[in-house]
């Protein structure tokens, strides 16, 4: 019986392209967008929101695209994250950055036009916007159709499973048709006055939708999800692929113990404290795949910086499933001193380092730091056991060595863990001198 806690490594369907592939059609489909956000930050001058008027005169002359190219061109930089707004003022993104060597920030950036294909094409002014919600709700169940298909749909079964969704929407939200004659309480007085009566409620019908469901798939096809024919719709390897990632999204966020999915990232990772890395790493993706991206990391980052060694170990774990997106958070805690080893060995990994030689990016100082924040970690969540062999894992080569540098570097956990590690040695000798080196940090003393 497969669960969250050993199931396999979800795979693509068959026949998806290889992310490699992947990513050279969103980059192909993106260039337009990449182009601008590069040329703004060259310019300096973009604008915070739409282009500008001498903005966009200037981006037409030195791309050489039309005034309306290059106003859907800025409009998808800013929705894939290739140009950023910060305090009013437009900046290149992280994605720009990596978009030529990160395949995964670009099918991210990809993902998220698709997701906000609604904004880049807009309804028709004419149509009730609760009907135009309505679609926009239902289209992942048209472009499930899709996928299950594994070709070409026809409009009139997409256009019938559309009518059905909205209907379905309808009822659940128990839209039905008010009815004055309907019996009530026999024995209640009527009012002096009646109320008017709510209008009734009108389940769009098909030929209703019809447009709708035009616009909805070249929205779709727009941002290179679909392709379209006379009469008929087929999904994009990348449209494919991008489907497929939001189902197993549902997956794996299903498969998650119950309640943990919920949970502040605190509690989250709490709740994880006892699992092995493996399972530890379903629930991150879990919890993350129940959250934007970027609420996430913030989440993680503000646990980090909190009093809980062993948690704050954990949030770094945590940003490591994250991947890239969380490099710019991850770089902006690196001047942090209580968060400046996470961050460091994180990004070496990131950039390709070796895990077991991450940490020989540290300075001796901040090894130092790193390993009494671990044994706080360790004093306040296991075993004592556990804090003496940790000993072994100190870069200093003794330990006088080690407790005088620990001495040395001020963290605040040091007395805590001085005072633990002397009542949990086995050596009366040594653990006599590490408890004098407690009583010294803590009176002030040389």
């Amino acid at each position: 019986m497969t669960t969250g806690r050993n199931r396999q490594a979800p795979r693509p369907p068959a026949g998806t392209p290889p992310r490699v592939e992947l990513a050279r059609q969103a980059r192909a489909g993106l260039a337009d967008a990449v182009a601008i956000a590069r040329w703004a930050a060259a310019d300096r001058d973009p604008g915070a929101g739409p282009l500008g008027p001498q903005a966009l005169e200037r981006a037409v002359a030195a791309l050489g695209l039309t005034p309306p190219q290059a106003r859907a061109a800025w409009d998808r930089a800013k929705l894939c994250g290739l140009v950023e707004l910060h305090d009013g003022v437009v900046r290149p993104g992280w994605r720009l950055h990596a978009w030529d060597s990160d395949e995964s920030a670009v099918l991210r950036g990809w993902v998220a036009l698709f997701d906000a294909w609604s904004l880049i094409h807009p309804a028709p002014a004419d149509v009730d916007p609760g009907i135009v919600a309505e679609v926009i709700e239902s289209v992942p169940q048209v472009l499930s159709l899709l996928q299950l298909s594994a070709g070409p749909v026809t409009g009139p079964a997409l256009l019938d499973l559309l009518a059905q969704r909205v209907a379905e929407l309808h009822e659940e939200r128990c839209e039905v048709p008010y009815d004055p004659a309907a019996p009530g309480d026999a024995d209640a007085e009527a009012p002096a006055q009646a109320a008017p009566a709510p209008p009734a409620v009108t389940v769009p019908s098909a030929a209703d939708l019809e447009p709708l469901l035009t616009w909805a798939l070249e929205g779709l096809a727009s941002v290179g999800a679909l392709t379209l024919a006379p009469g008929q719709a087929t999904l994009t390897p990348l449209g494919n692929w991008a489907v497929w990632v939001k189902l197993e999204q549902i997956c794996v966020a299903a498969q998650s113990p119950a309640g943990n999915i919920e949970q502040s990232a605190q509690d989250m990772l709490r709740g994880c404290a006892q699992l092995t890395p493996g399972p530890a790493r379903a629930e991150y993706r879990a919890w993350l795949a129940a959250r934007t991206v970027s609420s996430a990391i913030a989440e993680l980052v503000a646990v980090a910086r909190g009093e809980d060694a062993l948690l704050r170990g954990l949030s770094f774990e945590a940003l490591r499933v994250v991947g890239a997106p969380a490099e710019p958070a991850v770089r902006g805690v690196v001047d942090e001193p209580q968060l400046r080893p996470y961050a460091l060995i994180w990004l070496a990994e990131y950039e390709g380092a070796d895990p077991e030689e991450a940490q020989e990016v540290l300075t001796r100082e901040e090894s130092t730091w790193l390993w009494v924040d671990t044994a706080a970690a360790v004093a306040d969540h296991g075993d004592t056991e556990l804090l003496v062999r940790h000993l072994d894992s100190a870069v200093q080569g003794s330990v006088p060595s080690l407790i005088r540098e620990v001495r040395a570097i001020g963290h605040p956990r040091t007395v805590q863990v001085l005072v633990a590690l002397a009542a949990a040695h086995p050596d009366p000798a040594l653990a006599k001198a590490v408890r004098r080196a407690a009583f010294q940090v803590h009176t002030g003393g040389a």
